[in-house]
């Protein structure tokens, strides 16, 4: 079972961490992968982590904003200097970790909920 929480409204600029608690699996020997879903727009894959790779993230927007992060059972976004186009529901992903295939391109077997994020001021 994978839990999101942490997402909110916040101001441009401002920060959030999702965090993504992880149950009936061995975090050590996975991974996991944050997307985000925009109204209208495909599903993206924003950052991921796994046993063989990463973290790795997927859209140049959030390259030094973004940070993925495991500790434990819990797999975490920090998400930093936010903008507009942050905006969307965030889900995060679990399945098996593929030596030699990238965490962003690995499909995943099993989904939370979703977290929703909304920037603006």
């Amino acid at each position: 079972q994978l839990v999101e929480s942490g997402g909110d409204l916040v101001q441009p600029g401002g920060s959030l961490r999702l965090s993504c608690v992880v149950s009936g699996h061995d975090l050590d020997y996975s991974a996991v992968s944050w997307f985000r879903q925009v109204p209208g727009k495909e599903r993206e894959g924003i950052a991921c982590i796994s046993t063989f790779d990463g973290p790795r993230y997927g859209v140049d927007s959030v390259k030094g904003r973004f940070a993925v992060s495991r500790e434990k059972n819990t797999v975490y976004l920090q998400m930093n200097n936010l903008k507009s186009e942050d905006t969307g529901i965030y889900y995060c992903a679990l399945d098996l970790p593929r030596l030699g295939e990238s965490c962003l391109k690995q499909p995943y077997a099993e989904w939370g909920n979703g977290t929703r994020v909304t920037v603006s001021s």
